[in-house]
């Protein structure tokens, strides 16, 4: 089946393990396999990289010349079939783990948009995030974080997943429609990137 060669990263943008972000990042990812498709979880607080140095070093290349976990991370964006990011909210938006990789793709929006250099086929994607508070406002500007590094990337924002007052550790597991359609968002995402 076609499926089966389709290569999916889920992206865990949150500090703590086994967090809330985590549990929701899991379903997703039990979403993905159901439907045949691999999938590759990466744990960004457990990588070793500097956030964007502003140094210029991408500028003729579009390749960033810092040289540390970021680089591995760069041909998996490329590579890959579909993409999961999962962050909590912090200080109204996404963690800074989350921030920190997406600010590194700083050299692919230069090839993209200066260099001119286009990815591969656009890919699809789906952003998961929970908050201790109720605050909606704060899901709309993590969104546009996430939005802005799937256009960057050639991924098509295909969905979402807004988790409110989910604070203390397991506290998402009192919504078991939350988990079930994080379940459901992976599934969809898998049958969507087979298109």
């Amino acid at each position: 089946m076609l499926i089966a060669k389709m290569n999916i990263i889920a992206i865990l943008g949150s500090p703590r393990r086994g967090g809330n972000s985590e549990l929701l990042l899991d379903e997703a990812i039990a979403g993905v396999r159901s439907s045949g498709a691999r999938v590759e979880k990466i744990v960004l607080s457990e990588l070793k990289f500097v956030p964007c140095q502003n140094c210029g070093g991408c500028d003729k290349t579009g390749i960033c010349i810092v040289k540390d976990d970021m680089q591995p991370i760069y041909k998996k964006l490329k590579s890959a079939d579909g993409i999961i990011l999962a962050s909590p909210i912090f200080f109204g938006s996404i963690s800074a783990q989350a921030k920190a990789m997406i600010d590194r793709c700083q050299s692919v929006w230069v090839a993209k948009y200066v260099l001119k250099k286009r990815t591969k086929k656009a890919r699809k994607g789906i952003f998961l995030s929970v908050s201790g508070s109720g605050e909606r406002k704060f899901f709309l500007a993590a969104k546009k974080v996430a939005k802005y590094f799937f256009a960057t990337n050639d991924i098509e924002y295909t969905g979402d997943l807004f988790a409110p007052k989910a604070d203390k550790k397991g506290d998402i597991k009192k919504y078991p429609g939350a988990l079930k359609r994080s379940y459901k968002l992976g599934e969809g995402l898998a049958l969507a990137c087979k298109i």
